[in-house]
C-alpha cells in the first residue's frame, strides 16, 4: 500500500512543480525556480520508491496520466485557462484509462 501513497506524493510534487514553472520566468526568479527543482526532485524520488512492487510501465502511465489531468484542472482554476468539450473528453478518457489500469489490470497488483 505504501507504493500507492508514494505514487500519490510523486503526482502531487510534479503538479506543484509544473504549476510553478511559468513563474520562474525562464529560471530567472529564485523562489519559483527552487520550488520547481525541489518539486521535480521529490516527484522522481517518490516515483522511484513505487518501483519496488509496481511495474514501471504502470507507474509511469498513472503518474503521467493523473499529472496531466491534475495540471489541466489547476490551470483552469488558478490560471484561467479555457478548455473546450473535446479537451474535457480527452481528460476524462485519461482518467478512465488510469482507473482501468489500477482497478482491473493484473500488472498493477502489489507484489
Amino acid at each position: 500500500m505504501n507504493q500507492w501513497l508514494y505514487l500519490t506524493f510523486a503526482v502531487f510534487s510534479e503538479v506543484v512543480a509544473t504549476s510553478a514553472l511559468k513563474s520562474t520566468e525562464g529560471f530567472t526568479k529564485l523562489w519559483p525556480s527552487l520550488l520547481v527543482l525541489v518539486g521535480y526532485s521529490a516527484s522522481f524520488y517518490f516515483l522511484s520508491l513505487t518501483l519496488e512492487s509496481i511495474p514501471i510501465g504502470v507507474v509511469y502511465a498513472i503518474w503521467s496520466g493523473v499529472g496531466v489531468a491534475a495540471i489541466t484542472f489547476v490551470s483552469i482554476f488558478f490560471f484561467d485557462q479555457k478548455i473546450d468539450n473535446a479537451g474535457l473528453v480527452g481528460i476524462a478518457l485519461i482518467v478512465a484509462g488510469v482507473m482501468v489500469l489500477r482497478l482491473f489490470s493484473e500488472s498493477s497488483v502489489d507484489g
